[in-house]
């Protein structure tokens, strides 16, 4: 492959993280956007199942929260600026529930890959904190196994257009990002 990003030339080490932030629709959908996110995958983390399925998922029958995978290039955006992005795309105050999506799959949570992750992931949480009239509920803990969503929920909102949620409830969060990370997002 010859592509002229020098950045790519400098850096070919990927990195990857895990977040769970309500439906991982919204979150596929927004970070497929940023810079640097090379590569989006919806899926199940932090459940006893080990081999969850959508609808067991959303019954809150195998403890999984829906998460989505990141693979970003450090040398083009930041564990912390990622962070800073998924906190501001949902509400890491209100316990299981986001919106209209309630139950434990929905819940904010933030699977670390190693004591790094952890780390800045509690950092940046203490320095949030003020930033909200309540406290911030978002669960660290380190990924024990990331499970891949069924293949349908894969960049679901670009082949779903005239689904309702597709048409509701995520243009704003796409809209929000737009606006405060426009500096953030693919040319």
């Amino acid at each position: 492959m010859n592509d002229n990003n020098p950045r790519r030339e400098c850096n070919m080490a990927m990195e990857t993280c895990v977040l769970g932030g309500g439906c991982f629709w919204c979150l596929d959908t927004s970070f497929r956007l940023v810079e640097g996110v090379e590569q989006v995958v919806c899926g199940y983390a932090g459940g006893h199942d080990p081999a969850p399925r959508y609808e067991a998922v959303c019954r809150g029958a195998t403890g999984h929260a829906e998460v989505v995978e990141l693979t970003y290039d450090p040398a083009v955006i930041g564990f912390r600026d990622l962070l800073t992005i998924f906190f501001a795309l949902h509400d890491p105050t209100t316990l299981n529930r986001q919106g209209n999506d309630v139950g434990t799959q929905y819940r904010s949570a933030i699977f670390t890959l190693n004591e790094t992750q952890a780390r800045e992931a509690r950092e940046v949480i203490a320095e949030l904190e003020d930033d909200y009239s309540a406290p911030i509920v978002t669960e660290v803990a380190p990924l024990e196994a990331f499970h891949p969503a069924e293949e349908y929920h894969q960049d679901y909102f670009t082949k779903n257009p005239g689904n309702a949620y597709c048409q509701f409830v995520i243009p704003p969060k796409r809209q929000k990002l737009i606006q405060r990370f426009s500096d953030r997002l693919k040319g």
